[in-house]
């Protein structure tokens, strides 16, 4: 089934879905042969998944580590391959830059290198946000823009920021410069198409100048491109689905999602007890909730499993005030794996709990990555999930006669 043929099928109500989304939520055994997951004290998760329905879901397709673009695109049932998008764009949107038709987009990782330019630490140590902000304006201050086109940066949130680079003729076929290891030399930004022969060239001295403004810095004195993307539009929730929906997340890029889909952005929050202020807050005025949580996908990139596990702990504690509620739908899962073992992003699929009325209990006692193996959603495209969930709250309608 492809996820489009839902949209034919749309009945509007007023029943409510919320999406709490602990984002790199799978794992992977630590010293004691269990996930983070498996490891942390859930009594609230473990007592909505008995009651409901679980399974696995697979953000792009077995095998495949997602970035969190498409995973988050699959989690709102938009088909994550043909709506694949540059991490540039995600981030512009996310400080809701105004983009234009003209930009190329860039994520930029502030990193360090040592003194032969090898890449000992590809986030800078995560720099704070001032920092961030000043580098962002002494390389605009100081950055000569070539060939006609003009040169943006734009900070965005700790060792993250957005290169924005504007003309006409400009391609997002380019290699990435990020080597994705330590040791290494950062990657030369290669045209991968003959269109983007011109666009090599502006990128390549623009990191060249960026490297001698930044060679005094003691941490952030290297930048590492990323997701090149130019600007297009998707249709919203509301097109597709009719729901009026609010994200309330605190890092930037899952603002941008949200943003490109058509969600209203809640105020910025520092805390998950603060993501569920606004959701009681806002419970009335909208019928579909984003909640993102960040910080399990934060402590699994930096190899922090007690972390993690502690992350874990916080949000099942904060359930019941989501559960008092009584949303009509309420999912819980990530929207990829990010075990501690690996430190990065992992093509592993994610444990998800649907809760409804309207679902048939299974066997799952527990929420963790090995019990909801036996899930009644067994092991299903993450795309699929919003079907589902709209299905749970009554709002499509049968399909042929």
């Amino acid at each position: 089934m492809h996820p489009e043929l839902v949209d034919t099928l749309v009945i509007p109500n007023e029943n409510k879905i919320v999406f709490l989304i602990m984002d790199g939520l799978g794992g992977l055994p630590g010293p004691e042969g269990q996930t983070e997951l498996e490891t942390a004290a859930t009594p609230n998760l473990d007592a909505l998944a008995k009651k409901n329905i679980c399974g696995l879901l697979d953000p792009v397709g077995y095998g495949i580590t997602p970035g969190s673009g498409p995973a988050h695109f699959s989690l709102f049932g938009y088909d994550p391959v043909k709506n694949n998008i540059g991490r540039g764009i995600l981030e512009g949107a996310g400080i809701d830059f105004p983009m234009t038709e003209r930009d190329l987009l860039i994520r930029i990782n502030f990193a360090t290198v040592d003194k032969d330019g090898l890449v000992t630490d590809r986030r800078a140590g995560r720099i704070d946000n001032e920092t961030n902000r000043r580098i962002c304006w002494k390389l605009q201050e100081n950055i000569r823009a070539p060939e006609a086109v003009e040169v943006i940066f734009q900070p965005v949130k700790e060792h993250r920021a957005v290169l924005v680079i504007r003309g006409e003729g400009l391609a997002e076929e380019i290699q990435e410069t990020d080597p994705q290891r330590l040791g290494k030399l950062p990657l030369p930004p290669l045209a991968l198409a003959p269109v983007a022969t011109v666009t090599e060239r502006i990128l390549a001295g623009v990191i060249k100048q960026a490297g001698e403004i930044l060679a005094d810095e003691p941490k952030a004195n290297m930048m590492l491109l990323r997701g090149y993307a130019k600007y297009r539009r998707y249709p919203s929730l509301y097109e597709r689905y009719r729901l009026n929906a609010l994200a309330i997340a605190s890092y930037p890029m899952y603002r941008g999602i949200a943003r490109l889909l058509g969600m209203t952005i809640a105020a910025p929050t520092e805390t998950i007890e603060e993501e569920i202020a606004i959701l009681k807050q806002e419970y009335q005025n909208y019928d579909f909730f984003f909640i993102h949580v960040k910080a399990t996908d934060s402590r699994g990139e930096d190899g922090d499993f007690d972390g993690k596990v502690k992350v874990i702990e916080q949000v099942d504690s904060l359930l019941p005030d989501i559960i008092a509620l009584r949303p009509e739908v309420l999912v819980v899962t990530g929207d990829h794996s990010t075990p501690a073992a690996l430190a990065g992003h992992s093509w592993h699929p994610v444990p998800v709990i649907l809760a409804a009325p309207t679902c048939r209990p299974d066997l799952v006692a527990y929420f963790s990555e090995r019990d909801c193996i036996h899930g009644g959603l067994g092991r299903m495209p993450m795309m699929y999930l919003m079907g589902q969930s709209l299905a749970h709250a009554r709002r499509l309608e049968k399909f042929g006669a």
